[in-house]
């Protein structure tokens, strides 16, 4: 998750990474405390209050994607980082790189089977395996693949969830025909429909075996996750990549450039994502509606604020340049492997039956009291380990394992 040491640090990929991967928190909060079922819709969990409804309103449109989205464009970039270190020392840029997925994907599969459900590091590491094979493409071609992966996923996940839509509309129709009623009915009454969260809650307030058999049962999913995030990952690691050899991503635009991207991408998006939200509330919730705004509608709108928010915070980054507060943001950044994992092991061992047993009791509002202080203990713990060591804790087991010697670690 942090380029390799030895390379020239490039202060807005730091630092935008540690505003990521806090952000990435502000969502992932709702997997470790609620039903899955919440991530999506408070109409299913965690929706009632006018509270809850603002709180998940606010995630929706500002922070659902985004953060993740900015994660996947670095993990692009720092890719390309890794690979032109290693062949300015002109060893095997193959052979690091895929040293390095392999673990990754091992740390991932660990993180899911062990610790929470939501991982995405197997995702990262797969994926990632693929998009090294056009590395060398000009940035041109990386973003016109890019886009076209991109559009390929929109027509798919539309097509599926407009085709849910569409059969709910039809069932709904006085003197619907009653083979569509029936297929409808049929379809919400499949278990990927099921809302029932009472399992799932007993299960995450129950003890740790129950929660590892529960996944190990499900020992297929992070090959799932890796089909269901191909067509937005993939094409964001192409951007990412692209976007570090035109200079995007290190800064090296004129900040009019980025502020024509901003006024492009970001009202629209925004708009795009509240007028989706809207749809949502005004239908009282309706799990399709809201599962095609989730999956599909929100795609384009997401991909524009993604880019966009990368754009505003190249400009932040530099007007903070120098100041106490990004640089305590671009250490969490240097640190965020360490960061990922360490939130979840701190918020599973908060909402988890076997810890505090908070889980499912705790409001959406409530829970930014959560991430709040996991901003905090982030953005003042990694800085000083910085100044004392080379790499955070599990930057520097993964660097130790991609190249099967312990690295030095005191500075």
């Amino acid at each position: 998750m942090t380029e390799a040491s030895g390379l020239t640090r490039h202060i807005s990929l730091d630092a935008m990474r540690g505003f990521a991967v806090m952000g990435i928190l502000a969502m992932n909060i709702i997997g470790f405390s609620m039903p899955e079922w919440a991530y999506v819709s408070p109409g299913v969990y965690g929706g009632e209050t006018l509270a809850d409804q603002i709180s998940w309103f606010f995630s929706f449109v500002f922070i659902d994607g985004k953060m993740r989205g900015l994660f996947s464009l670095l993990f692009g970039a720092s890719m390309m980082l890794i690979i032109e270190r290693a062949e300015a020392k002109q060893q095997s840029a193959a052979r690091t790189h895929y040293a390095r997925m392999v673990w990754l994907a091992l740390f991932g599969l660990a993180h899911f089977f062990f610790l929470w459900f939501g991982d995405i590091l197997f995702t990262y590491a797969i994926i990632g395996c693929i998009v090294f094979l056009m590395h060398h493409w000009e940035p041109k071609r990386l973003i016109k693949w890019a886009l076209i992966v991109y559009g390929l996923g929109v027509l798919v996940w539309g097509a599926q969830f407009g085709g849910m839509q569409f059969l709910q509309w039809a069932a709904a129709q006085p003197g619907a025909d009653p083979d569509v009623v029936r297929t409808f009915r049929d379809m919400m009454a499949s278990g990927e429909f099921d809302t029932d969260v009472t399992k799932e809650l007993a299960l995450h307030r129950g003890d740790w075996a129950g929660i590892f058999a529960d996944k190990a049962a499900d020992w297929w999913a992070p090959l799932a996750a890796v089909l269901q995030a191909i067509t937005e990952t993939l094409p964001l690691m192409l951007f990412g990549m692209a976007m570090k050899k035109n200079g995007f991503l290190t800064g090296e635009w004129a900040d009019g450039d980025y502020r024509r991207w901003i006024y492009r991408l970001l009202p629209a998006g925004l708009l795009i994502s509240a007028v989706l939200a809207a749809f949502s509330w005004s239908s009282n919730f309706n799990l399709i509606h809201t599962l095609a705004n989730f999956m599909a509608w929100s795609a384009i709108p997401r991909l524009m604020l993604t880019i966009g928010y990368a754009a505003l915070l190249i400009l932040w980054i530099k007007k903070l340049s120098g100041s106490k507060f990004l640089d305590r943001v671009a250490a969490t950044g240097r640190a965020a492997f360490t960061n990922y994992l360490g939130t979840t092991i701190v918020m599973t061992t908060i909402f988890y039956g076997y810890g505090l047993g908070l889980y499912g009791y705790i409001s959406r509002p409530a829970l930014w009291l959560f991430v709040l202080g996991a901003w905090a203990v982030m953005l003042l713990w990694s800085k000083p380990w910085l100044e004392r060591f080379q790499f955070g804790p599990l930057e520097w087991l993964w660097r130790s394992l991609a190249r099967m010697e312990l690295q030095p670690m005191r500075r």
